[in-house]
């Protein structure tokens, strides 16, 4: 997936106005097809399997002893049983390690279709891809090629996720561009994920940073079993150190990673993600600050030594 195809913000604005698509092939796919696989995501990974049945979805994270996100993960549960973990690429092999199962990422690629017109659109290349409902799983057959469609995504519009085999899957590109989807690049993946409000492994979540910190203790099923539940049970009783906040800033000069947050001339975090928002036509950022500060107060962001009037927003931006 290039950076961008014609241009980050148009590419952007098909996705919140109509359709775009993305190459997400680089995710990885772990499948677990034995039949003792729920259990083990249920006993290892962050959230409550037993929420969830085979046709569904379900977003989760893989811990570290400490409590800190080795990774975030999509699950997909087939009708079948079979359950595929999508990892971030570079964690695909720990993952596994983890959980055990094949590894079958090359064997398939993923495009993601998203916008309020995207199961319009995707509808117009198969009919049956119209019809997966949010953070449901499908298994659809598209020109001869076994497909595995689930209605996720990463960009806070509707949308859907299809794994077709790699060798089928320029076929399946070309057919939803000339249905109406846009291509879009990685420029623009980033910045919609950003406006919602959705965290990046490696800048919002990472192996030093936990669930809690993240403001995401809605993945976290205290009453199931996994790895780190002891360190953030102890995290929980004595409240994280720190937090993650939306910050909105005035005018179109964006917040970048690691730029300074600052109250009161002391500096009291840093920015994980930031950029212009095509939306709403001002720079916009998460970062984890340590001070006790609500929705509406103002700080500061220090911008290559400009300091760059902001305030604390309620996450989603858009």
């Amino acid at each position: 997936m290039p950076l961008e195809y014609e241009g980050t913000i148009s590419e952007h604005l098909a996705c919140r106005n109509s359709c775009a698509m993305f190459d997400v092939s680089h995710l990885g796919t772990v499948r677990l097809s034995d039949g003792e696989a729920a259990d083990r995501v249920q006993n290892t990974l962050t959230n409550d399997l037993g929420k969830i049945e085979p046709g569904r979805a379900q977003y989760t994270h893989l811990l570290n002893t400490d409590g800190g996100v080795l990774d975030d993960i999509i699950v997909w549960w087939h009708h079948s049983g079979v359950i595929d973990v999508m990892p971030n690429a570079s964690n695909t092999a720990s993952v596994r390690s983890t959980l055990g199962g094949d590894d079958i990422t090359t064997q398939r690629a993923v495009i993601a279709v998203q916008g309020p017109a995207a199961k319009k659109v995707a509808a117009v290349v198969c009919p049956s891809f119209g019809t997966v409902g949010r953070f449901r799983v499908e298994e659809i057959v598209w020109n001869g090629a076994e497909c595995t469609v689930a209605g996720t995504g990463y960009t806070g519009e509707a949308g859907l996720e299809i794994s077709i085999p790699s060798g089928d899957a320029a076929k399946l590109w070309h057919a939803l561009a000339e249905a109406g989807a846009t291509p879009a690049g990685r420029g623009a993946r980033d910045t919609l994920r950003l406006e919602a409000g959705l965290p990046l492994h490696g800048q919002e979540l990472g192996p030093d940073i936990t669930p809690l910190q993240a403001g995401l203790g809605w993945v976290v099923a205290f009453d199931t079993e996994f790895i780190g539940k002891d360190a953030l049970l102890a995290e929980k009783a004595s409240g994280p150190s720190r937090r993650l906040v939306g910050i909105a800033t005035e005018g179109r000069r964006p917040p970048r990673t690691g730029n300074p947050i600052v109250c009161d001339g002391e500096e009291i975090g840093h920015v994980t993600s930031g950029n212009f928002s095509p939306m709403l036509q001002h720079g916009i950022a998460m970062g984890f600050i340590s001070a006790d500060l609500a929705i509406g107060d103002a700080v500061t962001v220090d911008i290559r030594g400009s300091e760059v009037p902001a305030r604390l927003v309620k996450l989603p931006f858009v």
